[in-house]
């Protein structure tokens, strides 16, 4: 029974022996998972952003030419078939199709047009015929009647003078009649020379019309204008165009045929990144679908109007890189990842961002390992970590995180403070 008590005891002791010697080891493990280094060497200020390849030179797929002195009336038309994105073509070769039926049913309105205008015009000339030849027929008559009329008048010289005046009067009626009908033939054909002139221009109005609408449907099968990969073209919200997309005359591109020779990465950059951007400098290139390779660029151009993404309050600015090299491997609208290289410090001491402490003065300090609350002069910056100016040497080791009881480091650097806020009003100053 006393063995047993004393073996109970004995395990018990061992036990919270090794409890207090893991928990101390843990202790010790956790402090040190919470400090890193001053690290000293090269410092990089970079813009990182994602982008797409796109390429510098292409080749636009374009749908009908609406316009161009054609009188098509046509506002969206559907694309109704397209060969997948990233097919290979050869000159001549079926990209896609557009939806005709708009187009046919104006096509057929406007061939019945000409039809019934044909048929009218037709009409008036047999009218015209019949009624020129009847008042021909009515001139020849007259003719006759005028020249009885003279003969009459001849012979009614030795007659009584109211046979006389009465052969007279006849004589003279039938001449009246005779220059009537001359002058109703002259004006009825003049009328209907600009009749049928009127007729004939609305008919070639039409039959033009019916032109061009046969001329447009003949390109709604689009055929590649040289070899090359079918790339989709997006529209102005950004969205590629695909089967059941719309083009207009204004915006008759439904894709492009890209030179692979020649790529650059296209990205946004934000309002607030965009001035430290010039053309020139050198940036790093990744790509998504090829974890394994790396790629340099050089920036190239930037907008000078910055624009609003679909679904985003912020404003971007539009900034081209041309990849170095040729890779044929690579493709539009690829992923890419890019670091703009804005600047590079030699020899200098850094450490991580989250490592800067501020009180309400603004001051930054950090918290060192020997239990100080170190008064820091920061420099420049990049999204991970910042350039410490004075304060701290390579190789200390300071908390990544607001350690436990901080209240019982001391503070030190005090002669700093001063220079500190001199700084901090300086870097104000240069940010207004």
């Amino acid at each position: 029974m006393k063995k047993t008590i004393v073996t109970t005891v004995i395990v018990v002791v061992v036990t919270l022996i090794a409890l207090i010697i893991f928990n101390k080891v843990t202790a010790r493990n956790d402090t040190a998972g919470l400090l890193t280094e001053v690290s000293s060497g090269k410092f990089e200020i970079t813009v990182t952003t994602t982008g797409e390849v796109v390429a510098e030179n292409s080749i636009d797929i374009l749908g009908p030419a609406f316009t161009q002195g054609r009188d098509v009336r046509s506002t969206n038309i559907k694309i109704t078939d397209l060969v997948p994105e990233g097919t290979e073509v050869q000159k001549g070769d079926f990209v896609a199709s557009l939806d005709r039926t708009e187009l046919e049913n104006s096509l057929k309105d406007f061939r019945e047009r000409v039809t019934s205008m044909q048929t009218d015009l037709e009409t008036l000339l047999l009218d015209t015929a019949v009624t020129m030849n009847s008042i021909r027929d009515q001139i020849s008559n007259q003719v006759h009647t005028v020249a009885e009329a003279e003969i009459t008048l001849r012979n009614s010289k030795y007659e009584p003078p109211t046979t006389l005046r009465q052969a007279e009067i006849n004589y003279d009626q039938a001449k009246r009649t005779l220059e009537q009908l001359k002058r109703s033939y002259e004006l009825k054909d003049a009328q209907t020379k600009v009749l049928v002139k009127n007729r004939r221009l609305f008919l070639s109005r039409m039959q033009r019309r019916v032109d061009d609408y046969d001329y447009v449907l003949s390109q709604f099968n689009i055929t590649a204008p040289a070899a090359g990969m079918i790339i989709y073209e997006r529209d102005r919200f950004g969205n590629k165009r695909k089967i059941g997309s719309n083009i207009n005359a204004v915006d008759r591109v439904v894709a492009t045929l890209p030179d692979l020779r020649s790529l650059m990465s296209k990205v946004f950059i934000s309002e607030i990144d965009i001035r430290k951007i010039k053309p020139g400098l050198h940036v790093n290139i990744s790509v998504d679908a090829f974890p394994n390779k790396s790629y340099t660029g050089t920036v190239t151009s930037m907008a000078n109007i910055g624009e609003k993404l679909p679904n985003t309050d912020t404003k971007v600015f539009e900034v081209l890189i041309r990849i170095d090299g040729t890779d044929m491997s690579l493709r539009p609208s690829m992923t890419t990842n890019n670091k703009i290289l804005i600047k590079s410090l030699d020899n200098v001491a850094f450490l991580p961002n989250e490592c800067i402490h501020a009180g309400i003065d603004s001051i930054p300090f950090v918290y060192t390992k020997s239990g100080h609350k170190q008064v820091v002069i920061l420099g420049e910056s990049n999204d991970k970590e910042v350039v410490i100016k004075k304060g701290l040497k390579p190789g200390t080791l300071v908390y990544t995180a607001t350690p436990e009881n901080p209240e019982k480091f001391s503070l030190k650097g005090k002669e700093l403070l001063q220079s500190s806020a001199k700084e901090a009003f300086n870097q104000d100053n240069k940010t207004k």
